[in-house]
């Protein structure tokens, strides 16, 4: 069974068609790749499987149960969680109270505080700047924290919306090999990313959002051979 399945997903603003019908899926410890240009949809498909969003038609399945008229914070307590685009922690909080808030929907105090130190162990540099407000980090250590608040819900499914957006190539590589690490965990993984050979290279499955319609879908290594990908999305 698929840990997430999309069917005819359609979500509008005011008369504007962001989600034309979508279908796809993600199975339990899959990382899927959602790839497209700015404007294809991709934000708002995140949004709308957070509860951000509420679609005009079509249906989410999360674990097997519908999603429909389940809140955005029940979601995360059912174990799904997002780091937006552009990463939106809280400036003025430390980088610890920005992971404690994470965890604002769990009360097992011990396995909170062990899962703190895991995420140090997972972001060094964080474990360096614990004490430091957030707002003052870099680009890519504020990467860090966003990923790391979400994993400290616990989640099944982690979705990740353009992780590599601003920052400069060395963070890139370890925001990408950190994502491999909490794929090789077990944590399904659904990757929006501006980057697609980045994006394609880390990926088992990838669908090709255009217009808010997917276009193509399939394996990883298909996609990054693919002679309209590579195109379209490659530079090539």
């Amino acid at each position: 069974m698929n840990l997430l399945e999309v069917k005819n997903l359609k979500v509008g603003y005011g008369g504007i068609k962001a989600l034309k019908g979508i279908d796809l899926t993600v199975a339990p410890g899959e990382l899927v790749a959602l790839i497209g240009s700015n404007g294809a949809g991709k934000t708002t498909t995140l949004k709308a499987l957070a509860g951000l969003l509420h679609p005009s038609s079509g249906e989410i399945f999360y674990n097997g149960k519908s999603l429909h008229n389940i809140p955005a914070h029940r979601r995360v307590c059912d174990g799904l969680a997002l780091v937006p685009e552009g990463r939106g922690i809280f400036a003025r909080l430390t980088v610890a109270e920005n992971l404690q808030m994470g965890a604002y929907i769990r009360n097992d105090t011990v396995q909170i505080g062990a899962d703190l130190e895991r995420m140090y162990a997972l972001f060094p540099r964080l474990a360096e700047r614990r004490a430091q407000p957030a707002g003052t980090l870099s680009g890519g250590e504020q990467q860090m924290v966003a990923m790391a608040r979400a994993l400290m819900s616990r989640p099944k499914l982690l979705m990740l919306d353009e992780p590599s957006m601003g920052l400069a190539p060395m963070m890139v590589t370890k925001i990408f090999e950190t994502i491999r690490d909490i794929s090789a965990q077990g944590v399904s993984i659904l990757l929006v990313e501006q980057n697609a050979k980045l994006a394609l290279e880390v990926a088992q499955r990838g669908y090709v959002l255009e217009s808010g319609l997917i276009t193509l879908s399939d394996s990883a290594a298909y996609l990054l051979g693919s002679d309209e990908v590579r195109r379209a999305y490659l530079g090539a």
